[in-house]
C-alpha cells in the first residue's frame, strides 16, 4: 500500500478537486475490515486500540485492548463462529448494549460471515422478522448481568425456534463465575469469552472476506415502523471509513470517545472503522452510551482523563451537555461530530460557547453507508451540513410527470439523491439458493440513491437540508419547514427540546404545531412559547397553533427525535377537540403503521354514527369506525 496516496491533503473545501483527481482505486485501501484491523495490528501492535468503559461511575477503571490484542481476540471470536457452521454468505445476528466482547464480536462476524446488529428494543414480531430476512441462525446476545430484558428477549427468540446458537456477552470487566445458563431444545447456548478462550488467536479458519462480500446488514426506520434490512459490503464500509479518516482533522495522537450503540452504523464507521487507519485510541463509554444520566455529570472529566479530542453525537448530546458547567481541562476536545439530525441553531451555539469547540457538522444516511458531507471548522458555510465527502457524487433533483428525474440548478431545494461507493447494494429481502436477495425498493435508480430529504447544493458541494419529505408541513399547499419553527423554540432559554410537525386541519390540511421539553426549574407556560415562536418564525403561515410541553420528546434508540409518536399525538389531540361535542364517542386511538397514521375511533352502539363520519371526512386522514359491544 502506498501510504502517499492513502492519505492525501485534505484540510480545505478546496482540497475536494485534487483529492479526486486521483481514481480512488489508485488509493490501496485495505480489502475488508478484518484486513483494515490486520493492518492497525501490525503497525502499532503496542498502542492502545479500545479501551472500554464499564459504566460511568467506574470511568477510571477502563478494560484496554492494544491493536494486537483486538486483532487476536477478533481471531479467537471468529474460530469459535466458524465453528458454529457461520461461513462466508451466512448472517450473525447480534443483539446487546455497547461492551467490551460485543466490539469484539462485530468484527468477528464480519471476518467469519456477516453482522446482522439487531436493537434489542425491536419488538419480537421485528426481530423475529429480521432474523427470517438474514438467515441468521447464531445470535450474540446480552447475557443476564449485561442487559436482563435483552436476555429475556434472546431466551424467547431460542424458544420459538429461530435459533441453532445463542452465545452470551458479559459485561466490560465482570468478575467472578458468570450466571448458569439455561437450556433449550436443539439450541446450543454458551457464554462467548469463555468458549472462545480455547480457540487460536493467531490465524483464522474460513474464507478471507473480499471487498465486494456483504459485510452487515443493519436495520433502518424506527422502532414501530416495520424495519428495513440495508446491505453493506467490505467496500462501502472501508471508503466511507477512510473518507472519513482522510481528514488532516484527525491524526495519531485524536484520541475519540465513542457512545452510540453499535446497532447504528455510526458507530461501527465513525468510532470502530475510521479510527483504525491511523491507528487512534477509542474510548468506549459503558452500555447505555449517551442514554446513561451519570455520564453526563461525569463528562467533562473524561474528556480531560483520556484527553478526548474527538466525539460524535447527535443534536440532543450537545443540547444536554451544553447545560453541564465544565469542570475541568477539555482544551483536548477539538472535533465534536454531530450528524443523524439537522443541527438547530441554538443548539450549536450554546454548545460551542460552553466548550469552546467548534461542532464539525456531518449528514448520511445508513443506505449510503454511514457519512456522505462533513463541514470544516475554518470553513463555516451557515446552514449547511458540509461538503460532499470525496468520491461521492450529489444531485439535487425533483420527479418529472412521467416518474423521471430532472436536475435541478445550484443552490435550488429538492429530493437529494447520492451515487458512488459507499452507495449501499439494496435492502436484504430474503434469501434463495444464490444467497441474500437484494432490491432496492424503489430507492436506487441507475445507482443513484434517493435519500428522501430535501437540500439544497451550491456549486462547491456543500449541502444545506431543509427537512425530510416525509417531515414537511404542508398547510393549504403552502410548504413548512419544521427547522424554521424548532430553531425559534430552541432559542428560548428554558427550552431543551422542540419538534414540529403538522396537525389534521379541516380547512388547510395541516397546520403546524410544535412540542418542546423544558429545563428543570422553567416556568414558561405553553402560551408564552406560542406567542414566542410566533414572534420568531419568519414565515407567518409556518407560527404554530400551538406548542406542547412535554416531560421527554420521544426518540429513537440512537436519541434522534422521532415525529410519527408526536403527529400521532397531535392527530389525537385535534380529533378530540372535534368530537368533544358528539355523544357516544368512546375513545380514539391512534398507531403508526409503516409512515401513516390511522385513527380508530371506538363508539357506543348509541353513537350518531353519521355525525361521526362527516367530522372525519374533513380531515386528510385515514380513519376506521368501531362500534363496541
Amino acid at each position: 500500500m502506498t501510504e502517499d496516496l492513502l492519505w492525501p491533503d485534505y484540510a480545505t473545501p478546496d482540497d475536494l478537486a485534487a483529492i479526486e483527481a486521483v481514481p480512488l482505486e489508485a488509493r490501496g485501501l485495505p480489502e475488508s475490515t478484518y484486513a483494515l484491523l490486520a493492518r492497525a495490528a501490525r503497525r502499532w501492535p503496542d498502542r492502545t486500540a479500545i479501551a472500554v468503559l464499564p459504566d460511568a461511575d467506574r470511568w477510571q477503571e477502563p478494560l484496554r485492548r492494544t491493536f494486537a490484542e483486538l486483532l487476536a481476540d477478533v481471531h479467537r471470536y471468529a474460530n469459535l463462529l466458524h465453528d458454529f457452521g457461520v461461513r462466508r454468505g451466512d448472517a450473525v445476528a447480534l443483539m446487546a448494549p455497547n461492551c467490551a466482547e460485543l466490539i469484539i464480536a462485530t468484527l468477528a462476524a464480519q471476518l467469519a460471515g456477516i453482522a446482522a446488529p439487531l436493537g434489542g428494543g425491536l419488538s419480537r414480531q421485528h426481530l423475529a422478522e429480521l432474523l427470517r430476512r438474514s438467515g441468521a441462525r447464531v445470535l450474540v446476545a446480552a447475557g443476564p448481568d449485561l442487559a436482563p430484558d435483552t436476555w429475556d428477549t434472546a431466551q424467547a427468540l431460542a424458544r420459538d425456534g429461530l435459533l441453532e446458537a445463542v452465545l452470551v456477552l458479559r459485561p466490560t470487566g465482570a468478575a467472578g463465575m458468570p450466571e448458569p445458563l439455561p437450556a433449550v431444545d436443539g439450541v446450543r447456548i454458551g457464554y462467548l469469552g469463555e468458549l472462545a478462550a480455547v480457540m487460536d488467536p493467531s490465524a483464522i479458519e474460513g474464507d478471507l472476506p473480499r471487498s465486494l462480500d456483504l459485510a452487515a446488514m443493519f436495520h433502518t426506520g424506527g422502532t414501530t415502523g416495520a424495519p428495513k434490512l440495508a446491505a453493506h459490503t467490505h467496500a462501502n464500509e472501508v471508503t466511507d471509513a477512510w473518507m472519513l479518516a482522510a481528514s488532516s482533522l484527525f491524526d495519531a495522537e485524536t484520541v475519540v470517545f465513542a457512545a452510540l450503540p453499535l446497532f447504528h452504523v455510526n458507530a461501527l464507521v465513525v468510532t470502530l472503522l475510521a479510527p483504525l487507519f491511523k491507528g487512534q485510541t477509542v474510548v468506549w463509554a459503558g452500555p447505555l452510551g449517551y442514554r446513561e444520566p451519570a455520564l453526563y455529570g461525569e463528562f467533562w472529566k473524561v474528556v480531560e482523563r483520556y484527553r478526548i479530542a474527538a466525539m460524535s453525537a447527535v443534536p440532543t448530546v450537545y443540547a444536554a451537555l451544553a447545560q453541564c458547567p465544565v469542570d475541568a481541562d477539555i482544551s483536548s476536545l477539538r472535533f465534536p461530530m454531530v450528524g443523524a439530525a439537522p443541527l438547530p441553531a441554538a443548539v450549536r451555539d450554546s454548545f460551542q460557547a460552553r466548550s469552546g469547540a467548534i461542532l464539525v457538522e456531518g449528514y448520511g444516511l445508513t443506505e449510503a453507508t454511514c457519512a456522505s458531507a462533513r463541514s470544516f471548522p475554518e470553513a463555516s458555510r451557515p446552514r449547511s451540513v458540509g461538503q460532499r465527502l470525496p468520491y461521492q457524487q450529489m444531485r439535487v433533483m425533483r420527479a418529472g410527470a412521467d416518474g423521471t428525474w430532472v436536475d435541478l440548478p445550484a443552490g435550488e431545494k429538492g429530493l437529494l439523491a447520492i451515487s458512488g461507493p459507499t452507495v449501499f447494494p439494496g435492502y436484504v429481502t430474503g434469501r434463495d439458493g444464490n444467497g441474500h436477495v437484494l432490491d432496492g425498493l424503489g430507492k436506487l435508480v441507475d445507482g443513484w440513491l434517493d435519500t428522501g430529504d430535501l437540500a439544497g447544493i451550491d456549486d462547491d458541494g456543500f449541502v444545506y437540508l431543509s427537512g425530510r419529505a416525509k417531515d414537511l408541513i404542508i398547510r393549504g399547499g403552502h410548504n413548512i419547514d419544521p427547522a424554521v419553527i424548532e430553531d425559534a423554540l430552541l432559542a428560548h432559554p428554558q427550552v431543551t427540546a422542540a419538534g414540529a410537525v403538522g396537525r389534521p386541519d379541516a380547512h388547510a390540511g395541516e397546520v403546524p404545531v410544535a412540542y418542546v421539553s423544558l429545563a428543570s426549574g422553567a416556568t414558561v407556560t405553553e402560551n408564552d412559547l406560542r406567542d414566542w415562536a410566533r414572534e420568531r418564525v419568519p414565515d407567518p403561515a409556518a407560527a404554530p397553533k400551538a406548542v406542547t410541553v412535554l416531560d421527554a420528546l420521544p426518540v429513537t434508540a440512537v436519541g434522534k427525535l422521532y415525529k410519527p409518536v408526536l403527529r400521532a399525538d397531535a392527530t389525537r389531540r385535534q380529533l378530540l377537540a372535534a368530537l368533544d361535542e358528539i355523544a357516544g364517542v368512546h375513545d380514539i386511538e391512534i398507531t403508526i403503521e409503516g409512515s401513516a397514521i390511522v385513527t380508530t375511533v371506538k363508539v357506543a352502539p348509541s353513537a350518531d354514527e353519521a355525525a361521526i363520519k362527516a367530522v372525519l371526512g374533513r380531515y386528510a386522514i385515514e380513519w376506521r369506525l368501531v362500534v363496541l359491544s
